[in-house]
C-alpha cells in the first residue's frame, strides 16, 4: 500500500481477490456489470468556508489530501461508498439486524434479519428489493442462502484451500457452521464476517462471525453407534 502522486489525474485500478478469482476460472464468468464510488480518504471538516484567500479556496486543504493506491482489502478501501438518495432526504439511512454478533458451534444454524433506518421517510423498514450479504471466508458455512428476493451472486468453492468470499442476496439470510474441524487446526475459534448491504439505500453494516470448536452433532455408523466428531 502507498500514496498516490495527487498532482496528477491518475486512474488505478486492480481486480480484487474475488475478481481474481472469476477471471482465474476462465468460463466467462468474470463479467463487469457494476461499479460503486467512495471518498474513504476525504476529511470533509477540512473545509474552510473562512479561508483567507476567499471562497476559491475552501477545499484547498481536502484537494492536496494524499489518495491511498488501490489494494484488494474491502476492510479498508471502499468502506465509505457515495449513494444516491431521494432528494430531500435528511437523515442517512443506516442498514442494522437482529444480531450484533453471529456466534455459532459446529453444525448450528442462526438466521440474520436486517433491517434500515431512516429510508424514505421510515424508522425501521426491510428494503423492497433486499439486501446482498457477503460472507468473508464462505468456507466457515456449510449453508449459506437468502430469503425473500433470493438471487445467488456468486458461487462458492467449498473445498478450496484459499479463503474465498461469497454474496447472496436476500431479505433475510440463513448461515450453517460447518460440521468439521478440519479448518480449526490448534485453534478454538475461527473468525469471519458479514457484510450486509442494501440494494435500495446502499447503506451496509458489517457484523463478526465466530465459529466455535464445539461439538453439536453425530454420527452412526453399521459398526458403531454415537460416533462424536472431534
Amino acid at each position: 500500500m502507498g500514496y498516490l502522486d495527487n498532482s496528477s489525474i491518475i486512474v488505478d485500478a486492480i481486480l480484487t481477490k474475488k475478481g481474481r478469482e472469476l477471471l482465474s476460472r476462465q468460463d466467462g464468468s468474470f463479467q463487469i456489470t457494476q461499479f460503486a464510488l467512495a471518498d474513504d480518504e476525504i476529511d470533509y471538516t477540512l473545509f474552510n468556508e473562512n479561508h483567507p484567500d476567499g471562497s476559491a479556496y475552501s477545499g484547498e486543504a481536502i484537494e492536496n489530501l494524499p489518495l491511498l493506491e488501490a489494494f484488494p482489502d474491502e476492510n479498508n478501501i471502499m468502506v465509505s461508498k457515495l449513494v444516491t438518495l431521494p432528494r430531500g432526504t435528511s437523515k442517512m439511512p443506516i442498514v442494522t439486524a437482529n444480531i450484533s454478533k453471529i456466534t455459532l458451534s459446529l453444525g448450528s444454524t442462526t438466521s440474520l434479519n436486517p433491517t434500515t433506518l431512516n429510508f424514505n421517510g421510515v424508522s425501521n423498514l426491510t428494503e423492497p428489493n433486499g439486501y446482498i450479504a457477503t460472507i468473508a471466508d464462505r468456507r466457515l458455512l456449510q449453508s449459506f442462502t437468502g430469503a425473500g428476493t433470493n438471487t445467488q451472486i456468486s458461487q462458492a468453492r467449498p473445498f478450496s484451500n484459499t479463503s474465498l468470499s461469497q454474496s447472496v442476496r436476500g431479505q433475510s439470510f440463513s448461515l450453517t457452521a460447518i460440521n468439521s474441524t478440519t479448518l480449526f487446526g490448534t485453534n478454538n475459534t475461527l473468525i469471519t464476517s458479514i457484510t450486509v448491504e442494501g440494494v435500495d439505500s446502499g447503506a451496509r453494516v458489517t457484523i463478526p462471525v465466530e465459529i466455535s470448536k464445539t461439538v453439536v452433532a453425530t454420527s452412526t455408523t453399521a459398526a458403531s453407534s454415537g460416533v462424536t466428531l472431534r
